[in-house]
């Protein structure tokens, strides 16, 4: 790590499948591939097995990023509940965070927000999400972010209710809240702007061994998939933007 640089950390909350450990070393493998700069340290915590940062480990962060999960974020598991209350001290110390799928749904709930089961149930595959934020066009406009994007999206779960003083920032057809920031420090992704379509068709497969979705609902998934492409640049510049240099 180069002298001075920035520090990040990345709160786990997946087992990693041994597809994705086989090729990317894993989720942290993933998110540093997507984020990761020259002169930077990343750093894991694998918070669904219990490993979090000690108080006096936080504030050698710049930011933190909360990944996707099998669990949901309207559940009281205890780790879930550590992570509701990092998550709100991190915000008290205006901490940059980013939240992914699950973290963005924890984010919103630590933050006093709403989540639950989406009723238009599982959204599956390559979707358009459409930017709408007043007080941040002006910033996807120097990032030269399109106004409509295509995200890769798995989740069942929603933020049904924002935060207090949080703001929408991306919607779709399916989901009302598909980003969200709350000042200029937390966002949330309800996408998944680090999968790729490998990971994803993986990632349908497991759901479908464990009865999670029927064999016709993921058959045409995958059909589907073959059709278009999420934009992983813009996705991947605005993440890393919003990281580094808020909203």
């Amino acid at each position: 790590m180069a002298i001075g640089g920035k520090r990040f950390a990345i709160l786990l909350c997946a087992e990693d499948s041994d597809y994705v450990k086989k090729v990317y070393g894993g989720y942290y493998g993933v998110f540093v591939r997507m984020l990761a700069e020259e002169g930077e340290r990343w750093d894991v915590y694998r918070v669904a097995s219990g490993e979090f940062p000690k108080d006096e480990e936080i504030g050698l962060f710049d930011g933190f990023v909360i990944t996707g999960s099998c669990n949901d974020a309207h559940g009281n598991d205890v780790w879930i509940c550590k992570l509701l209350n990092l998550l709100k001290k991190l915000d008290s110390l205006k901490k940059t965070i980013l939240g992914i799928c699950f973290g963005h749904q924890i984010l919103a709930r630590a933050l006093g927000g709403k989540t639950g089961r989406n009723v238009a149930g599982w959204d599956i595959g390559v979707r358009a999400i459409h930017l709408s934020s007043p007080s941040s066009s002006n910033h996807f406009s120097s990032l030269k972010i399109p106004a409509t994007l295509s995200i890769i999206e798995c989740h069942r779960d929603e933020v049904r209710e924002l935060p207090p003083k949080a703001e929408v920032i991306a919607w779709s057809e399916k989901t009302g809240i598909e980003m969200f920031k709350y000042g200029n420090h937390i966002m949330g992704i309800q996408g998944h702007p680090e999968y790729t379509k490998d990971i994803l068709l993986h990632l349908i497969d497991r759901l479908l061994n464990r009865d999670l979705i029927v064999e016709s609902y993921a058959k045409e998934m995958k059909e589907k998939l073959g059709t278009c492409e999420p934009d992983r640049e813009a996705l991947r510049k605005l993440c890393i933007s919003f990281l580094k240099g808020g909203l």
